[in-house]
């Protein structure tokens, strides 16, 4: 049972999704580009990398942006390890090391080749009638440890929910490009925000049972199913609106009163 009033969850969301949280959040870096092709690839580097603290964040994505000469579609389209493998030689953030820069930009273009963008990717992978993303998510994680040769350490990063993940990094880049604005970016149409799962971490976990929201007390994917139908209790249409609140509190403290 839900400890939390619905009327100060709402008051949460309208709190902290506003437009001023997209200065200190990775999503910054996804809105710096008008071009919608170099939002959707720099948003899943940056969903990937948002792990640790919020402004070593930023300077990573900002580094692996002049790595890319601002140009990131273009820069994984044309990516060749020969000829410019060296742009990504030093790059690393946290476990994220360079070798799984360059396999994961190889990934990434080899599935940009196949189906023109991530988006297309996720349409053939999403069955139109799927309660959830998790399809979409599987597939994903798969496809981008597909090529040969692909080191096993690459798949750390990417886990399905198959393996039990929560994928939180993956199911915040579903969140940024499929919810509209003002702080997400509402870039794809074949996913439903009813369709979206909530971004589950120790944090956003930690309030949800406070709230009681979640009663597992692991943050795997059975949790973040848990949630995710518990929030759709107080929005069907579009559950992971409440990140925000759940986010908000646990970073700066926003209790029930």
């Amino acid at each position: 049972m839900s400890s939390i009033d619905p009327v100060h969850l709402e008051a949460l969301v309208a709190r902290y999704e506003q437009p001023a949280f997209i200065a200190e959040d990775p999503i910054a870096v996804v809105h710096a580009f008008d071009e919608p092709r170099d939002q959707e690839v720099i948003g899943l580097y940056a969903a990937l990398l948002a792990w640790g603290r919020r402004k070593l964040i930023l300077r990573k994505l900002e580094m692996l942006c002049a790595c890319m000469d601002y140009q990131p579609y273009r820069f994984v389209s044309q990516f060749d390890p020969v000829r410019n493998g060296y742009r990504l030689a030093t790059f690393c953030h946290r476990t994220f090391q360079p070798v799984d820069a360059l396999w994961f930009t190889l990934n990434l273009q080899a599935l940009l080749h196949r189906y023109g963008s991530i988006a297309a990717f996720v349409a053939q992978h999403l069955p139109p009638r799927a309660p959830t993303i998790e399809p979409a998510l599987e597939a994903l994680g798969h496809a981008l440890c597909a090529l040969p040769g692909t080191p096993e350490r690459l798949r750390k990063h990417l886990p399905r929910p198959s393996s039990g993940s929560a994928c939180k990094r993956l199911a915040l880049y579903f969140r940024w490009m499929v919810r509209p604005g003002p702080v997400d970016l509402g870039l794809w149409k074949v996913v439903l925000p009813c369709q979206l799962v909530l971004p589950l971490d120790v944090h956003v976990g930690q309030q949800a049972r406070t709230w009681g929201l979640l009663q597992r007390p692991q943050n795997d994917w059975q949790a973040v199913q848990e949630l995710t139908e518990n929030c759709r209790q107080f929005s069907p249409e579009d559950p992971a609106r409440y990140d925000f609140a759940l986010f908000g509190a646990a970073l700066y403290g926003a209790g029930t009163s």
